[in-house]
């Protein structure tokens, strides 16, 4: 007997430990999680190439943008609720988009502004300007730069991101790319990935670093804009790193349950087929509606969407782009802004007591209802009368971690009557759920499975649009 209570014991112990392990995320992944959506800018010497990747043997004085501005990158980003522009500073060409003292191959070597320009400077200050957050890709694969492929690369990458962070800060996100090829000794780089994330770590610790791993923020497996629909902000990386050495892309999409640290997934897609501009995609710009639905399956699965927009060759942002993008903008306005159940009746059933919820609909994401023991207590939310509805959104409060694993959706119209049932997996930050329109008066939500107590920030409803339903 005393054997058995010792295992118990044990076993309870090891239970409340792991519970109290749970990854969680830091100030700055929160905040990051609260952007949603913010725009890619893949410009370069490709936009003037007609190329994807460059071979880094390009000739400098291609890059001339004779019309360049940032201002107007910005205002499209800002009408289009876009909350960060993230550039690609350095593609795998090796040309660079501001002045290095590090690189023969950059703006100052261009024909543009005569060799005095910096596209890095003029849209940190535009960013600001318009009150948005600014980003930076650099790859640390160069094809053109004669060092790579040396130890000493590594130390030129290194002062190249010491560049950015004391000439254009603050970055909001630092953007890595594991991709790893060879330069134009023939060689390639060994990264000294450990040494890159100690100095962003000590020039800019609020950055957020994006790579295949992290450490902040993982790519979620694909180019096309779409998170798992089980998606854990949590993911194992030991052993793992970016480019060949990442975890399997399933693994990426849809994290890991128990995983043991906090990196939550980014989508990132282009607007185009391709990356960068090409004149050939201006009638394959992506529809407003095809936006919506990538919307739906990124943030909607509680991922961010980095959605790409390439400037064209004379710096700007097409018609075609900024004409998507500003009817994307309002299909998210006239959808997804009139909660019909927001004066809704509140309440939180448990062991057969009923308490009122308030928490959940009073639109403060710092206000929650706890729900302790899954399968065994609800949270819901009623009307008077039954209302016409096709989606629902939740939060789940993630400051101590993700802890929802599966829950269930149950509505009711006013006759009591079950109309619907709904089973899901992981809510996250924000869980955007569709479905058939029907008549209801009540949403309750029960969480079948957690790690440990799941909060529920808030509970909306909405009826949008029967056609950006998937069928």
């Amino acid at each position: 007997m005393k054997k058995i209570i010792l295992i118990c014991l044990l076993f309870c112990i090891e239970k409340i430990t792991a519970q109290n392990s749970l990854p969680k995320p830091t100030k700055a992944q929160l905040a990051w999680h609260n952007m949603e959506f913010y725009l890619f800018m893949h410009f370069g010497p490709n936009t003037f190439t007609d190329l994807e990747w460059g071979h880094g043997d390009e000739k400098a004085e291609i890059f001339n943008p004779t019309q360049l501005d940032c201002e107007q990158w910005c205002r499209v980003a800002k009408t289009a609720g876009a909350k960060a522009v993230i550039i690609t500073a350095k593609h795998h060409d090796g040309f660079c988009l501001w002045p290095s003292k590090f690189s023969k191959h950059t703006v100052k070597e261009s024909k543009w502004k005569e060799g005095k320009g910096d596209v890095l400077k003029e849209l940190s200050v535009a960013c600001k300007k318009y009150g948005l957050k600014f980003g930076v890709y650099i790859s640390p694969w160069d094809r053109n730069h004669p060092d790579y492929g040396t130890e000493k690369y590594n130390e030129i990458f290194v002062n190249m991101m010491t560049e950015l962070f004391t000439n254009y800060g603050p970055i909001w996100e630092l953007w890595w790319d594991g991709a790893n090829g060879e330069g134009p000794n023939g060689k390639k780089q060994v990264y000294d990935w450990g040494r890159f994330k100690a100095t962003v770590r000590k020039l800019s610790p609020h950055t957020v670093i994006f790579s295949d791993v992290g450490p902040d923020i993982r790519w979620v497996g694909n180019e096309n804009g779409i998170a798992g629909k089980t998606n854990w902000n949590t993911l194992d990386t030991d052993g793992f790193g970016p480019g060949a050495k990442a975890p399997s892309t399933d693994t990426l999409n849809a994290g890991n349950k128990n995983g043991k640290y906090w990196i939550p997934a980014e989508c990132d897609v282009s607007i185009r087929p391709g990356w960068f501009y090409h004149k050939a995609e201006d009638d394959k710009v992506k529809t407003p509606e095809q936006l919506f639905q990538l919307y739906l399956k990124s943030v909607g699965r509680g991922a961010n969407l980095l959605l790409n927009v390439p400037p064209d060759g004379n710096g700007l942002i097409t018609k075609f782009d900024s004409a998507s993008l500003i009817e994307f903008k309002k299909l998210r306005d006239k959808n997804l802004t009139r909660n019909i159940f927001s004066h809704a009746t509140t309440y939180h059933l448990f062991g057969g007591i009923l308490k009122k919820a308030p928490a959940v609909t009073d639109g403060n994401f710092k206000t929650g209802e706890k729900i302790t023991e899954a399968e065994r207590e609800s949270v819901g939310i009623e009307t008077k009368e039954n209302k016409k509805i096709n989606c629902i959104v939740l939060y789940e409060g993630i400051t101590a971690g993700q802890n929802c694993s599966a829950y269930k959706l149950l509505l009711f119209n006013k006759k009591d009557e079950l109309v619907k049932e709904i089973h899901g997996t992981t809510i996250g930050r924000k869980r955007i759920i569709t479905f058939s329109a029907v008549d209801i008066n009540t949403i309750e939500l029960t969480i079948e499975e957690q790690h440990k107590t799941t909060v529920i920030n808030e509970m909306e409803a909405y009826l949008i649009d029967e056609n950006l339903i998937e069928k």
